[in-house]
């Protein structure tokens, strides 16, 4: 973990800075600096239209009543991508518009997929057929051994006993 940090916050700023010096070096620093601008704008253009797609997804997913995993994953590639591409950097923007693509995102999510199976395990808690139990007309909640499922009817009572007081004339 160390090293991933030192790699995150000392060489790819220094690789930045040495990349940005030979772009302005060989087309100039006015350039440079709208190549540099032109690029943080076209790439929050497209971060908020691959965020929408994502989203609208998600929220298909849901209505669809099937788990949103591609979607969760896609939206998270997608805001690292962005992130990225509003880094001023050629080579973060390079990394940020794979991210942000379609098609190379794809390659991404297949990717944090194989690095993620077997580090997580999906438990679910007993009770039901699986770990949420949607009533009807409810909102779903999770299963949990001491439920169970009952009617309830309210039967009057005729003696005009408060049911809040213990009953006395009980024998």
């Amino acid at each position: 973990m160390p090293l991933l940090l030192i790699l995150l916050f000392i060489v790819v700023p220094v690789a930045e800075l040495y990349v940005i010096i030979k772009v302005g070096e060989l087309i100039g620093v006015v350039p440079t600096l709208i190549l540099l601008l032109a690029d943080a704008l076209l790439g929050s253009m497209l971060l908020k239209h691959e965020g929408r797609s994502a989203w609208r997804r998600f929220n298909q997913a849901l209505a669809e009543r099937r788990f949103p995993g591609r979607e969760v994953a896609d939206g998270a590639l997608i805001i690292v991508g962005g992130t990225l591409l509003l880094t001023p950097g050629f080579l973060t923007d390079i990394v940020g518009l794979f991210l942000l693509l379609p098609p190379t995102r794809a390659i991404s999510r297949q990717l944090l997929k194989r690095f993620t199976i077997g580090r997580f395990a999906v438990v679910s808690m007993g009770g039901g057929p699986g770990p949420f139990t949607r009533p009807p007309g409810g909102e779903p909640r999770p299963n949990r051994d001491y439920d169970f499922d009952a009617t309830a009817e309210e039967v009057p009572d005729d003696s005009g006993h408060d049911p809040r007081l213990p009953r006395t004339d009980q024998h």
